[in-house]
């Protein structure tokens, strides 16, 4: 049986998540699996490097599955562009080791979040950017951001929802750039909490509008406390950026 290994991109905009769900077809999951069983003519089933929320995009998400089917990976990515909906593209496509596995293997991930901070939103790319018009003080999120470089316990960074065992994990870099009022927030790390991201990013903006302190990230840190916490930012604004292995 081979392993096949594929990078994938998709505007989240109108799906409800990576996650294949029972009672929906809208999801990204789901939609791939759908043309690969039609093409193999056997039930295909894809891993995930991780799960993106409703509404989140991927420029560089990971998968692979399992097959026994004897088309070259050229035809398998030719056909997926055909028959996938636009907003799904297979950019990569290799068959890879037996052993490898797109989430297991996973060393880190960066995921990117971008805020448009004109005063009006650019038409564009509002489906893709989250619109805040009070201008940032980039220099103060960066300060804040520093405190949560580092292997830290995230409680307060996950939402109430999240059922993993520990919520310990290494932010590997923080990085916030800025062009033309379009701010780039860039966050690696080992593994992330469901909503750790946005979350961190809700709390990095409260410090933007002086509403907190980088020294509240601090203490947030500290307390592990979500309900001390800031609010979660928009899906919209979110992509997950590149896994590495």
């Amino acid at each position: 049986m081979r392993n096949i290994k594929m990078t994938v991109e998709y505007d989240g905009s109108r799906y409800k998540g990576f996650q294949r769900l029972k009672d929906n077809e809208m999801t990204i999951q789901g939609k791939i699996e759908s043309v690969l069983s039609k093409m193999e003519e056997e039930d295909i089933e894809i891993i995930g490097s991780g799960r993106t929320d409703m509404g989140v995009h991927a420029c560089g998400q990971v998968v692979n599955f399992k097959t026994n089917s004897q088309y070259s990976v050229e035809k398998m990515q030719k056909y997926l562009y055909e028959y996938l909906p636009e907003d799904i593209v297979v950019k990569s496509i290799e068959e890879v080791d037996d052993r490898f596995h797109s989430r297991y293997n996973v060393k880190s991930k960066v995921y990117l979040y971008k805020i448009d901070n004109n005063k009006f939103h650019k038409v564009f790319s509002r489906k893709y950017a989250t619109h805040i018009e009070k201008k940032l003080d980039l220099n103060l999120m960066k300060e804040a951001s520093e405190y949560l470089v580092g292997e830290h316990d995230f409680t307060s960074f996950a939402s109430s929802k999240s059922k993993k065992k520990s919520n310990v994990r290494e932010i590997n870099s923080i990085s916030i750039q800025e062009n033309n009022d379009l701010i780039e927030i860039y966050i690696e790390g080992n593994g992330f909490l469901y909503n750790m991201v946005r979350i961190i990013v809700g709390a990095l903006i409260e410090v933007g509008h002086k509403k907190k302190t980088p020294q509240d990230i601090k203490t947030m840190l500290e307390d592990k406390d979500r309900s001390k916490a800031s609010d979660t930012a928009q899906a919209k604004g979110l992509c997950l950026y590149k896994v590495k292995y």
